[in-house]
């Protein structure tokens, strides 16, 4: 069975990069940043930090 953990959206702006993130335990937040980079990399540590604390299923 699957299941909705969350959603990922990366946008290019003008001058930097847009990453939304929407999951059921964390809500919608965004990340902005200059670099797909560094845009991943918080969007890689927001995610671990939330599945990491959810309970297990």
């Amino acid at each position: 069975m699957e299941e909705f953990i969350c959603s990922v959206e990366f946008l290019r702006g003008s001058t930097d990069l847009l990453a939304r993130i929407s999951s059921e335990a964390g809500g919608v937040r965004e990340y902005r940043g200059p670099s797909a980079g560094a845009v991943i990399d918080q969007v890689i540590n927001d995610l671990q930090e939330e599945f990491e604390s959810a309970p297990a299923a």
